[in-house]
């Protein structure tokens, strides 16, 4: 389901690393780089849930998901926010000396705009309204009218003069409010529109949409609570605050008559909703609301009465401080602000009392925030009835990113990963690893300090997530990423390639290491550096026993193949020639050492022409000329078998004239090789100490090889005598070339087998010297002549 966000959100890190030096790109609202995911996030999630019931519970996958979107919501906001230069304000104190009629709304801004703390927990504010759940009220009962079954009932009370049992006998707001020993109330069904009424008011408070829920009060014909909802909203008076940094002119109409809006009274009308919200006459669900109206220290317990979730937890402690905050404010300002103090402000002005209350606040600031900090680190330990726990992961981050703590975010979150405290196989954790990936990167492209270990632990486990979904496309961007680590884990993740895996796969890989600003030489030369050492760990030593001609004919394995292919990573392009040049050579070392031919035969086949070419070092264009020359020999001998095998199908006059001169020629051709390599101190080390693993290696190559190739060819020139008699003679002849000591080819044939290639090499001439006399006469050597 969310696969296809491993590709959206590479593209997304792709885009925004090309502007990574702006940091306003990076921020921008639209298409900056978290304001990308979260729309990324947003239409997933959109798209998932389209179709279900609104009942359905979310799965564990999307539930994730859900957070996701809200929590990259949430970074969006608060790093915007952190990271750009605020509005130019005015100190609320100097807005009040040029003018005590400041309207409260601008004094407001003011003193959000001068604590960063608070102008903050603002802004969290708004992402909880923003992110919380909106209720359905198309459906509503209480749409139906207002108390329409108990209206019915009391009217019924009326004509028949007799009371309900239990029904109120007025139709006015506080009828149902009203103590005593008659307390009486609703009809059933009014009272469970009304409840329902409460909570999606409730609802629609939580999530700051205070219009609609003055709205839905109006169609509910309860325009008196829409009003209470409305009081809710600071006075805001533009031709009173003209010339004030944050306010404009009104140009457009849309002010009331008076020309102003929001409650005069405010304060008045807090101390209502305050004593409503302490009410044990009303409902849990109606003091929430007033509580939510006016929140504050004495209401904050009826307001978590109705929290359900961590997110209301975290709203409703966020609004409380923030209301609280501002309501200290303001009492601050009581000696200098019409709207606070009444006429007595205006005439008196500022006072020293006004002036050391406004010193005393910012004195209490450090204390308030402090306050702020605690209250915010408890919720760690809140226990939810609805929703994720407040350990959730995103909850976490939600946490720690409010807290400003980035850094310890992230070291938590890899320490996690490297205790494997972590569920690896659960659904939620490819997410939840793509998540901190790319936050980590987003911090990083915002200079927000974040341990370099943390970012390492955490985009490894992001790589071995996108190796396990098969994002090969995506690893060279991520890999690239981890920095001084980024050539050696995209090498790792090259090595961990399946040896099936064709050569324009692997190419194509190895250039994407280019794309995203690796240097392909570098990666290049550490995968096959790995792959060696890695396959090697796998591969027996070359040493003990020569080996078998089964040993030798043998197919290769698949590690024998992921040896010979690592070689292929260094021969894609010519500034790796060199290095190829060289460590083929030691593999072909040790394949050969091995009597594993047809793995080294593979690896031959496979290198470019231009190896040949190359002539430093002298010591590697020597043995790769050497290795050459053995399988010139070696398949020039193979050739000859063939040939010879396709005698039985020559029928005709012709054909048999074409075979026997393909025949000799093949003969002549092998002869002569075989020669040539015996005769040019074939992988013979100078003086070096017998130590030297590579004289070791060589002197065993030789054992193997030189006394099978010297067998081969004595034997197939003897069998080719009925053909062509003078290969007799070739036959003897060579073993005037085995005898002498300048080429040490009688050492080899001893040291191979403890010396059993010997005697059979001498009885095979013995056996060519008496085939010699097959024609009669009694002079062996004549053959010779």
């Amino acid at each position: 389901m969310t696969d296809s966000l491993y590709t959206s959100y590479a593209e997304v890190l792709s885009l925004c690393t090309k502007s990574k030096d702006d940091l306003n790109k990076i921020l921008d609202h639209e298409q900056g780089f978290a304001a990308r995911i979260h729309r990324l996030c947003r239409d997933q999630f959109a798209q998932s849930v389209a179709g279900k019931p609104p009942q359905e519970p979310l799965t564990p996958e999307l539930e994730a998901l859900r957070m996701e979107r809200d929590t990259w919501a949430l970074v969006q906001m608060l790093m915007s926010h952190r990271r750009t230069t605020g509005r130019p304000h005015t100190d609320a104190r100097r807005l009040l000396q040029s003018n005590p009629y400041t309207p409260p709304s601008t004094l407001a801004q003011s003193i959000i705009a001068a604590s960063p703390v608070l102008s903050e927990l603002f802004v969290v504010r708004e992402w909880l309204q923003q992110t919380a759940p909106v209720p359905e009220v198309s459906n509503a009962g209480a749409l139906n009218g207002y108390w329409r079954f108990t209206k019915i009932a009391i009217m019924q009370g009326l004509r028949t003069g007799q009371r309900t049992a239990g029904i109120v006998t007025e139709m006015d707001p506080d009828a149902v409010n009203r103590g005593g020993a008659d307390a009486r109330g609703l009809a059933g069904d009014d009272a469970s529109d009304e409840k329902e009424l409460l909570h999606m008011l409730f609802m629609l408070v939580r999530a700051g949409r205070l219009a609609e829920a003055a709205q839905l009060c109006r169609r509910a014909k309860q325009p008196w609570r829409a009003a209470s909802l409305n009081g809710s909203l600071l006075l805001r008076w533009r031709a009173l605050a003209k010339g004030c940094p944050g306010e404009e002119d009104s140009a457009d109409g849309m002010d009331l008559d008076e020309g102003w809006t929001g409650n005069v009274r405010r304060k008045l009308w807090k101390t209502t909703c305050t004593r409503a919200a302490l009410n044990p006459a009303l409902s849990t669900t109606e003091r929430a609301l007033y509580a939510a109206l006016a929140p504050s220290p004495q209401t904050a317990a009826s307001l978590k009465a109705a929290c359900r979730t961590w997110s209301d937890h975290l709203w409703a402690l966020i609004s409380v401080a923030c209301e609280d905050r501002l309501t200290a404010a303001f009492a601050s300002l009581e000696h200098n602000s019409f709207w606070e103090g009444g006429l007595a402000a205006v005439d008196t002005m500022e006072t020293p009392e006004s002036t050391a209350a406004m010193d005393g606040m910012e004195v209490d600031d450090a204390v308030w925030e402090q306050e702020v900090v605690s209250a915010l680190e408890s919720l760690q330990n809140t226990i939810v009835e609805e929703g994720p726990p407040a350990d959730n992961p995103f909850h976490v981050t939600q946490l720690q990113v409010i807290l400003n703590r980035a850094d310890a975010l992230m070291d938590g979150y890899a320490k996690e990963l490297q205790a494997k405290s972590l569920n690896a196989n659960s659904t939620e954790y490819p997410a939840m690893t793509r998540f901190f990936a790319h936050l980590c990167l987003y911090f990083r492209m915002l200079d927000i300090a974040v341990s370099p270990g943390a970012i390492q632990v955490i985009l490894e486990a992001y790589l071995q997530v996108l190796e396990a979904r098969g994002e090969r496309e995506l690893i060279a961007m991520y890999a690239a990423a981890m920095g001084t680590n980024a050539v050696d884990r995209y090498a790792s993740f090259l090595t961990s390639l399946d040896v099936s895996v064709s050569i324009s796969d692997r190419r194509a890989a190895l250039a994407r290491a280019r794309d995203h600003g690796l240097d392909m030489q570098r990666v290049a030369e550490a995968t096959t550096q790995r792959t060696i050492a890695m396959t090697m760990e796998q591969l027996p030593g070359a040493e003990g026993p020569l080996p078998s001609a089964e040993e030798m004919a043998a197919a290769p394995s698949d590690v024998e193949m992921m040896l010979v292919r690592a070689i292929e990573w260094t021969t894609f392009m010519e500034s790796t020639y060199k290095f190829a040049l060289e460590r083929t050579n030691a593999v072909l070392r040790y394949l050969l050492a091995r009597g594993r031919l047809q793995p080294a035969r593979r690896l031959i086949g496979m290198l470019p022409r231009e190896l040949a070419q190359i002539n430093e070092p002298e010591k590697d264009a020597t043995d790769y000329l050497h290795y050459r020359m053995f399988f010139v020999a070696w398949d020039s001998l193979a050739k000859v078998e063939e040939c010879r095998d396709l005698e039985s199908s020559q029928t005709s006059r012709e054909g048999r004239a074409a075979w026997l001169n393909a025949y000799k020629d093949r003969l002549r051709y092998a002869r002569e090789q075989v020669k040539k390599l015996l005769t040019e101190a074939w992988l013979i080390v100078g003086n070096k100490s017998p130590s030297d693993p590579r004289r070791r290696e060589f002197a065993r190559i030789r054992q193997i090889y030189v006394p099978e190739l010297i067998i081969r060819l004595h034997n197939l020139l003897v069998e080719a005598r009925r053909h062509f008699p003078e290969s007799l003679k070739h036959a003897l002849l060579f073993a005037n070339i085995v005898a002498d000591s300048r080429y040490k080819l009688t050492e080899d044939f001893v040291a191979s087998q403890d010396g059993k290639r010997l005697g059979e090499y001498l009885m095979n001439v013995r056996g060519a010297v008496l085939a010699g006399l097959e024609h009669g006469g009694s002079d062996p050597y004549r053959v010779l002549h």
